[in-house]
């Protein structure tokens, strides 16, 4: 199976304080399309510096980086804006939603950014969200939507697009077992079904434990991985 992001001493410094710090540590990966990784570790580890760099939204230091045929480190910053439109869904920690936009539309918000016509847009939404559970729900606004529902329409809002790799950064973090354990049961769904990548940084076990790859970091550097 061909690999989606192909990482060579990947490098990624910040000023803290003063003084110098290595988020990254010359970082080596090479993750398969169609894979369901967890990057895991404690917090400060590097585990969102490292989900920044494979989705664009930051450029490392030093080193190599490919993601899905992108060589991410010689583009400039027009082609990293068009990588991350069409080639990246991304899933935060806090849902990123338009408060006062209903949950249909902001599961839209990538397609209408894209161009795609009002009536198509609308009719991918109401599908998407379907699939993750929350049909009935989809002309409520985002802010009367419960933490765990606001998480769905943003993994909706991730895959509507058809992206061809989904980055979430601690997805589970603000939710509790019961939702966690099934939004992370979806993601999972989904990533077998439509044959999208994943790629998960968490330190949350009910996420480790739906791994097929699991990647731990500690002080910026690999220090296991495990195939299941």
């Amino acid at each position: 199976m061909s690999a989606i992001v192909q990482a060579e001493g990947l490098v990624k410094r910040y000023r803290a304080g003063g003084e110098e710090v290595r988020a990254l540590d010359h970082v080596d990966l090479a993750i398969a399309r169609g894979d369901f990784v967890v990057i895991a570790g404690r917090s400060g580890s590097g585990k969102t510096t490292l989900l920044n760099l494979l989705g664009a939204l930051d450029a490392p230091d030093a080193g190599k980086l490919v993601v899905a045929g992108m060589d991410l480190v010689q583009a400039d910053e027009a082609a990293r804006a068009h990588f991350r439109l069409w080639r990246v869904g991304f899933v935060f920690q806090a849902y990123n939603l338009i408060r006062a936009l209903s949950a249909w539309e902001n599961a839209a918000f990538v397609l209408e950014l894209r161009g795609v016509p009002k009536k198509e847009r609308k009719k991918i939404a109401f599908a998407m969200l379907a699939r993750v559970g929350l049909a009935g729900m989809e002309m409520r606004r985002a802010d009367e939507l419960s933490g765990g529902q606001q998480q769905r329409v943003a993994v909706a809002r991730a895959l509507a697009a058809k992206p061809e790799l989904v980055l979430a950064d601690e997805p589970t973090a603000n939710l509790d077992r019961g939702n966690a354990e099934s939004l992370v049961r979806l993601m999972r769904q989904l990533n077998e079904e439509e044959g999208i990548t994943f790629i998960l940084a968490s330190h949350d076990p009910t996420v480790m434990a739906e791994a097929r790859t699991l990647i731990t970091l500690e002080d910026g550097r690999i220090v296991a991985t495990e195939s299941r």
